[in-house]
């Protein structure tokens, strides 16, 4: 079994943002993570303005009007939501 152990600090989002096809992140240490929107179903069958209504958290990013939840961890380890289904 493999362990991934992230430094909160430099994992934390500082910049986040949504296109057509990604979810893009900026973290604290400069390294910047893309996943594919079709990961995430929610936020696949929303509109641009509510994907892009991103708070950013401590140890990952919210989506108050969405009800979503995904943490840079999940994001790092290629863990898709529930649901999700290959673009």
């Amino acid at each position: 079994m493999t362990t991934l152990v992230l430094e909160i600090n430099e994992a934390r989002p500082v910049a986040a943002r949504c296109d057509d096809a990604q979810l893009h992140v900026t973290l604290a240490d400069g390294r910047e993570i893309s996943t594919p929107l079709w990961w995430y179903p929610r936020l696949l069958a929303a509109s641009s303005v509510q994907r892009n209504a991103i708070e950013l958290m401590p140890m990952g990013l919210h989506w108050p009007e969405l009800d979503e939840d995904i943490s840079i961890a999940s994001m790092i380890r290629g863990e898709k939501a529930p649901g999700a289904i290959p673009a």
